[in-house]
């Protein structure tokens, strides 16, 4: 199987977990549906144990793994709130302007330059961003100021950069550290749960509420919610391990707009057609500046 198929089921896989989250997030907080899929992925991930190749496990790659895992962790909780408390086909289509900010703090930050196509990628993007936030197309500024009015904006643009780091630290513990993708996916939600764990005990102050979201039929979503998370996060890690990681997400970014037009479509968003063309045009976006 190529990169390019592994990674495309990644994407198809990440939109069927991202459709079922925000299914489950409508009766639950983001903070007691993070533990509990922490929980239950690890359960399901077990058998990766039996696969590993112990002799390559040391406290190095395992350490940083922890550093990525505690990244991970940070950005998918950002992603859960947002996802919560804005509708589907809004929140998700940002999560694709990754690479946007990269070129762009490269630029300032770096003195790179900007080729021809990452400049149109950005003109996309900006597009993109603009037919999605804007209110019938009026204001052009008015649009860009969500991101400093609404915090479920902010934490979107922090899962931008967390994620953007992650996925750069996958590729280091597969390339440099010889990790394997068994191994990583098998650790990491060990890490996972263990921090999510950690997490949920410090700020879920009453233990009474447990019983109340740990009911059969949020356990039931959230196990096949977990089958879907383990199948794109150990997707994802083959494809980059097969390909570039800007390649990989390029493809994997596709997820967007399957979770906009068919998730938007289950719960019934508004200006679905406007968030769809908005959705395209950022992930066109993306994959012009990726391909460089």
């Amino acid at each position: 199987m190529t990169w390019f198929a592994v990674a495309l089921l990644s994407a198809f896989l990440s939109a069927g977990a991202a459709i079922t989250q925000k299914k489950v997030l409508l009766k639950i907080g983001a903070l007691e549906f993070s533990f509990l899929l922490s929980i239950i992925n690890l359960v399901f991930s077990v058998p990766f144990f039996f696969f590993i190749d112990y002799q390559t496990i040391n406290s190095i790659n395992l350490s940083v793994l922890f550093l990525k895992s505690m990244i991970g962790v940070a950005a998918f909780f950002c992603v859960m709130l947002s996802l919560k408390n804005l509708e589907i086909s809004n929140a998700l289509p940002l999560l694709a302007l990754t690479p946007g900010f990269i070129a762009v703090f490269a630029f300032f930050l770096l003195g790179e330059s900007l080729k021809s196509t990452e400049i149109l990628g950005l003109v996309l993007l900006v597009m993109g961003t603009f037919i999605l936030e804007s209110q019938n197309g009026k204001n052009f500024v008015l649009p860009f100021t969500v991101f400093f009015r609404s915090k479920y904006h902010r934490f979107i643009i922090l899962a931008l950069l967390l994620f953007t780091a992650s996925s750069i630290m996958d590729k280091f513990l597969l390339i440099k550290l010889n990790l394997s993708p068994v191994s990583l996916t098998a650790f990491q939600h060990v890490y996972f749960a263990v921090l999510f764990g950690i997490i949920f005990i410090i700020f879920n102050k009453k233990l009474e509420p447990v019983k109340s979201f740990v009911t059969k039929n949020n356990l039931l979503w959230i196990s096949f919610i977990s089958i879907l998370t383990i199948g794109y996060r150990f997707t994802q890690i083959l494809a980059v391990g097969m390909a570039s990681v800007a390649l990989v997400l390029a493809i994997k970014r596709t997820s967007v707009f399957w979770a906009t037009v068919i998730g938007g479509k289950i719960f019934s968003d508004k200006d679905l057609l406007k968030r769809s063309i908005a959705a395209v045009l950022i992930i066109a976006g993306a994959i012009l500046i990726l391909r460089e």
